[in-house]
């Protein structure tokens, strides 16, 4: 793509804008920015840019349209597809100075924010008015909740609750022009016109930077059951899950972990142990919440009698809130043990989750076929699983042209089971290869048309999803 360099006088246009301060050109300062939480990848941009509201992000955008400068924008750093990587330079724009949570509405049980708040924060804030938003990531202690809009992030308790897109109502964004909308209403109900609310969410940063969000709320659970499930096999484990829900069961989480997941981060982790049986092959993290726990542990004993229809171990409970703790600590870091002590690639697969067996099969056979090693876990109950591709001994040369193969194998079959090629994390620059896997060359141009249609110039997040 042919975009215009950055020169003295654009950087003096951002300082006009926005202050000297929050123009980043320093090399110690733009690689801060060349990298997030994707493999090993780096993309510098020429220069960050931190405005601190709307007016002055359209006036940038504006600026950029005019003169064909490329913009990323960038939320916390802690996407997982290159999503906001300055792939052809230009300008990063960073939206970590919109952090503030703006309006409370416990009427309607609503939540006006910015997009840079962090989402644990955001879900602490609102838990204080007896208010829940669900959606949780496993990075939301620091990925912004303006990164998950982007990405349609989904987490744990997704199962129940559903995925950010499910949780959006309205929201504010600039154009790739400068100009400014509001996508929906405050509403629980909206027919009016085609969905730009929708279309926005999981765009990642591509259609428009998102400057305001308003989310429904729901009432926050007084209780939480948490317990730990041991099977022989992956392929029971995940069977297992289908049954649940078959059984009239709807858990607020329900994660799977091969054995091989738990010893990695209780090692890395160093103090969360968990007895785990010697001819345990995968385990079940399942969480039951509600406000009555008779009606809850009613329903504990009606899913411990669907789970040892599959060879189910010795059950786990957490009897404290140390241990419910210590339980979804290791279940979050996963991720974080195996990426920081080896060189690894992470896929986001997901399938209908009564095929779940099948794709685990199909997984490890392509490891042997192509002799990488994975890690699986994820979020089973709602048929998303993470495949952690670990590089071990293969040359560099296997790592890049060998690997690859195996991924392609494992999303053809994923595609061949219903399901698709990223569950939450996006597609960004990484999975973008990938593409034609899942979409017929005519349904990529329908993309790349409202790509168009909403940036013309194609300078924002240029070289992402197509």
């Amino acid at each position: 793509m042919d975009f215009k360099k950055i020169d003295d006088k654009d950087l003096a246009f951002f300082r006009s804008v926005i202050g000297e301060e929050f123009v980043v050109i320093s090399e110690e300062g733009l690689a801060k920015y060349a990298k997030d939480e994707t493999e090993d990848l780096r993309f510098p941009p020429e220069v960050v840019v931190k405005p601190s509201n709307t007016a002055e992000i359209s006036k940038i955008m504006a600026y950029c349209n005019e003169h064909n400068i490329p913009v990323s924008p960038r939320a916390a750093g802690t996407g997982l597809s290159a999503n906001s990587l300055c792939i052809y330079g230009g300008v990063m724009l960073t939206i970590e100075r919109l952090n503030k949570i703006l309006n409370i509405d416990e009427q309607n049980l609503q939540v006006t924010t910015e997009p840079g708040v962090i989402t644990e924060h955001l879900q602490n804030t609102v838990k204080e008015k007896g208010l829940y938003y669900p959606p949780d990531p496993s990075s939301r202690g620091t990925s912004f909740i303006g990164g998950n809009v982007a990405c349609n992030s989904g987490g744990p308790r997704a199962v129940k609750y559903g995925v950010v897109k499910d949780f959006v109502l309205n929201l504010e964004v600039v154009l790739a022009n400068g100009d400014v909308i509001w996508t929906g209403a405050n509403v629980l109900k909206n027919s009016t016109g085609y969905n730009f609310t929708q279309l926005m969410v999981g765009s990642e940063g591509t259609l428009g930077i998102v400057t305001k969000i308003v989310l429904k709320l729901v009432p926050h659970p007084k209780f939480t059951l948490v317990m730990l499930a041991p099977f022989p096999s992956m392929e029971k484990a995940a069977a297992a899950v289908a049954a649940t829900f078959q059984a009239g069961i709807v858990p607020s989480c329900m994660e799977f972990m091969e054995r091989e997941a738990i010893d990695w981060v209780c090692k890395w982790l160093g103090d969360v142990t968990i007895p785990i049986a010697d001819d345990v092959k995968a385990n079940l993290l399942i969480e039951l919440d509600g406000n009555d726990m008779d009606v809850m542990y009613k329903e504990s004993e009606k899913l411990y009698e669907v789970l040892t229809q599959f060879d189910c171990g010795e059950i786990l409970f957490a009897d404290s809130d140390a241990q419910k703790t210590d339980l979804w600590r290791m279940r979050r870091n996963v991720a974080n043990a195996v990426k920081t002590t080896a060189v690894t690639i992470e896929e986001d697969t997901v399938v209908p989750r009564y095929r779940l067996p099948e794709l685990l099969i199909h997984i490890k056979a392509v490891g042997k076929k192509y002799n990488f090693r994975s890690v699986c876990y994820g979020h089973a109950g709602d048929g998303n699983v993470h495949v952690r591709i670990i590089k071990d001994e293969l040359t560099d040369d296997q790592w890049k042209n060998e690997v690859p193969k195996g991924v392609r194998e494992i999303f053809e079959k994923v595609v061949e089971l219903g399901g698709t090629i990223s569950g939450e994390h996006g597609i960004g620059w990484v999975q973008r290869r990938y593409m034609d896997i899942k979409f017929p060359a005519m349904h990529l141009d329908l993309m790349r048309g409202v790509k168009a249609v909403f940036d013309p110039k194609g300078i924002l997040n240029p070289g992402k999803i197509f």
